[in-house]
């Protein structure tokens, strides 16, 4: 399915965030060359450091209004802290209220779930987290196993290679089975297509 205009990501960055959760899934969509634009955010324009210790740099604030089709927030040990900051989850809801679609990798979810983004749908999170993860959204439909979930306009992934099925199954939404097929093979990766296999969930 071919479109007049790129596809707008806006990729979050935190202090702390999984480098498979957010480059993982931004390596598929970048394979859709010149159909794409990529704009990092986070809650200050400049360099935040990973979980692995590598710096994103981010070229927006998150908390600067902008429309983009897709607002994708990763995982990582930063959630623990990042699930409390407010101004985060503001800059979340406001970007997410504007999307078209918005996504989570792994504990990333935990971040939607606070900011309220995903109070009565389904979705899922990193297991060796789950636990955890559900504690910050009491009102989410958690399903445990689950590769991914889509719920409407609503995408979680499970653990960090997760992300990447994930983003496929994107792809595949919003540009057809055929080019998330041909997205996969250009990246000599292994789809799982099924979001209710879960291998991980036991």
């Amino acid at each position: 399915m071919q479109r007049d205009t790129p596809f707008k990501i806006g990729a979050v960055l935190f202090p702390g965030f999984e480098l498979l959760d957010l480059y993982g899934p931004l390596e598929m969509f970048g394979l859709l060359r010149g159909e794409v634009a990529i704009t990092m955010l986070a809650e200050q324009v400049g360099e935040v450091a990973s979980n692995q210790g590598p710096k994103g740099v981010a070229d927006k604030s998150l908390l600067e209004a902008g429309f983009y089709d897709l607002v994708l927030v990763p995982g990582g040990s930063g959630t623990r802290k990042e699930v409390g900051n407010t101004v985060l989850l503001a800059g979340l809801k406001a970007r997410a209220a504007e999307a078209a679609y918005f996504a989570s990798v792994c504990t990333g979810s935990a971040l939607l779930a606070r900011a309220g983004l995903l109070d009565g749908r389904r979705a899922t999170s990193n297991k060796r987290a789950f636990d955890w993860v559900c504690s910050q959204g009491p009102r989410v439909k958690w399903i445990r196993k689950a590769r991914w979930v889509a719920d409407g306009p609503v995408f979680t992934s499970s653990g960090v290679s997760a992300g990447m099925d994930m983003a496929l199954a994107i792809i595949e939404t919003v540009f057809g089975g055929e080019r998330s097929e041909e997205i996969a093979r250009q990246a000599e990766y292994c789809w799982n297509r099924d979001p209710g296999e879960d291998p991980f969930a036991s």
